[in-house]
C-alpha cells in the first residue's frame, strides 16, 4: 500500500470517525502537538463543570476533520476557476495547527499586558513553526508550506480559501463551540454545524472580484445559531463568575511570578497546564522572599484545592448601565492593579488578594462575510448584518453588553458595597487631564 493511502482512523465522540493522513500523522507526531494532549481546552471551566477536561488536542484533531469535509463538499459544486483552489493542500494542516501556540490553559494569560506576555498564542505559533520536528513534518509539502500555513492561522493570507481557517466562518468556531458545550454537558452550543458546512460556497467579491469562503442564504439560520451560541456560551460557561474566579487566581498567581523573578515572558512558551504550576513551585521554593512563601504556600494550594476567590461585589448591565467606567479598568493593568490594592487595603487583605475582573471580547458578533441570495446576487454582510436576511448582529451591542459581568474577586470572604467601589475607582483617574471612558459597556 503506497504511504498516500495510509490513512489511520481514530473516534472521536463529537465526530465519530476521523480518518487522519499520513502528512497529518507526522504533525500529530511531533512533540510541539502532542504537548496539546495536556492543554485543556476550557483551562479553569472544569472547576465549575467537571466533565469540561478536554484539550486542545482533542479540538485540533476535530477542526482538521471539519476543513476536510469542507473541503471535499466545495469540491463537488459546481466548477470553479483553478486559481480558487490555491493552497488547498495546506487547509487541513492549517486547521490542525491552529491552536499549536496556546500557552498553559489556553486563553488565560492572553488577558496580561503585553509587557507580561510574549503576545498571542497565534504569534507564539511562530516559534513553534521554526521547530526541525515540525519543519521536517511539514516538508513534504514543498518549500514555504510552513510559512504559508502559519500565514493562515495569523489571518494574514491572501488565499482564496483562507476564511476556512480565519474568519467569521472559520471552522475552529464551529467545532469548539459544539465540543465545548458537550463535555460541559450545557445546551447552549449546539450549532447546526452539518447545516452550516453544507452551506458554505466559494464566491466572488462583488467590488475586487476576487473569491472568498462565504454562505448561501438558505444557511443563515445555522449561522445565526452559531452567533447566538457563541454568546450562550459565554454568557453562561467562559465568563461563569466560577471560571472567572479561577482564571483571575491563575492570571495573579503568573503576574507575580513574573514579578518575582521566578519566570520570564518567555518562560511561558512551551509549558503545559501542570508543568508551568509546578514550575513555579519549584522556582518559589528556591527563593526566600515574602511572594515567593505566598505563592508557594497559599495561592498555588488555594489553585489546586479549588479554594478560588469570592465574590465581593458583583455589577451585571442594568448596574452599569448609569455608571461610566474609566477606559483604564480594562486597558493599563497599573492602575487596576493600583485599585485592587487600594481595595484590599480597605478591606483588610494583602496587596494582592482582591481583582477586578471585567471581561472583554469586542469582536464577539462581528460578521465580515460574503452571501449568496436565493437570487444568485453576493452581497457583504458587515457588522450590522443584512436587514431582512441576517438581523442578528444588529442586536450584538446589547447582547454583548447584557454578557459582560463587572465583579471583584477577594482571596478571603468580604463584602463591598457599590459606592466604595466607586470611591476607589474615582481616586484612580488621571489628575492631570480628562479621564476617558467606556461607559457602561
Amino acid at each position: 500500500m503506497s504511504e498516500t493511502n495510509q490513512f489511520r482512523v481514530i473516534r472521536d465522540p463529537l465526530w465519530n470517525t476521523i480518518r487522519l493522513d499520513p502528512t497529518a500523522l507526522r504533525i500529530i507526531d511531533t512533540a510541539a502537538f502532542q504537548r496539546l494532549r495536556y492543554i485543556r481546552q476550557l483551562g479553569f471551566a472544569h472547576l465549575v463543570y467537571p466533565g469540561a477536561t478536554h484539550t486542545r488536542f482533542d479540538h485540533a484533531v476535530g477542526v482538521y476533520h471539519l476543513a476536510r469535509t469542507a473541503l471535499r463538499l466545495l469540491k463537488e459544486r459546481a466548477p470553479l476557476p483553478d486559481e480558487v483552489w490555491a493552497g488547498e493542500e495546506l487547509i487541513p494542516y492549517a486547521a490542525l495547527l491552529h491552536d499549536i501556540g496556546h500557552f498553559a490553559f489556553s486563553h488565560a494569560l492572553e488577558e496580561l499586558e503585553p509587557d507580561q506576555i510574549p503576545g498571542d498564542h497565534e504569534e507564539v505559533s511562530s516559534q513553534l513553526f521554526r521547530l526541525p520536528e515540525l519543519q521536517a513534518a511539514l516538508l513534504p509539502l514543498g518549500p514555504g508550506a510552513a510559512d504559508a500555513i502559519h500565514k493562515l492561522i495569523l489571518g494574514a493570507s491572501d488565499l482564496p480559501l483562507r476564511g476556512l481557517v480565519s474568519g467569521s466562518l472559520d471552522l475552529d468556531k464551529m467545532e469548539y463551540l459544539r465540543r465545548d458545550a458537550r463535555f460541559c454537558g450545557v445546551p447552549y452550543g449546539e450549532v447546526d454545524v452539518d447545516r452550516l458546512i453544507q452551506g458554505l460556497v466559494l464566491l466572488p467579491d462583488p467590488e475586487s472580484g476576487r473569491y472568498e469562503v462565504g454562505v448561501h442564504e438558505k444557511a443563515v439560520a445555522s449561522l445565526e445559531s452559531l452567533l447566538f451560541a457563541k454568546y450562550q456560551m459565554f454568557r453562561n460557561v467562559y465568563w461563569h463568575h466560577g471560571v472567572r474566579a479561577a482564571t483571575a487566581l491563575y492570571k495573579r498567581i503568573v503576574e507575580d511570578a513574573v514579578h518575582e523573578g521566578l519566570l520570564t515572558p518567555a518562560d511561558l512558551v512551551g509549558p503545559t497546564d501542570e508543568e508551568l504550576l509546578f514550575e513555579i513551585k519549584r522556582r518559589a521554593e528556591s527563593v526566600d522572599t515574602a511572594g515567593s512563601e505566598r505563592l508557594r504556600t497559599r495561592w498555588l494550594p488555594a489553585l489546586w484545592n479549588r479554594k478560588i476567590p469570592k465574590r465581593a461585589l458583583e455589577l451585571t448591565a442594568p448596574d452599569l448601565a448609569e455608571m461610566p467606567l474609566p477606559a483604564w479598568l480594562v486597558s493599563d493593568s497599573k492602575k487596576r492593579r493600583a485599585l485592587e490594592d487600594r481595595l484590599a487595603q480597605a478591606l483588610d487583605l494583602e496587596p494582592g488578594e482582591v481583582v477586578v475582573d471585567y471581561p472583554v471580547k469586542a469582536a464577539m458578533f462581528q460578521l465580515n462575510l460574503l452571501l449568496e441570495k436565493r437570487n444568485g446576487c453576493v452581497a457583504r454582510v458587515g457588522p450590522e448584518g443584512l436587514p431582512g436576511i441576517i438581523d442578528l448582529p444588529r442586536v450584538a451591542e446589547e447582547l454583548y453588553r447584557t454578557a459582560r459581568v463587572l465583579r471583584v474577586f477577594t482571596f478571603s470572604r468580604r463584602s463591598l458595597s457599590r459606592e466604595a467601589f466607586l470611591i476607589a475607582l474615582s481616586e484612580g483617574d488621571d489628575v492631570d487631564g480628562e479621564p476617558s471612558f467606556i461607559g457602561g459597556v
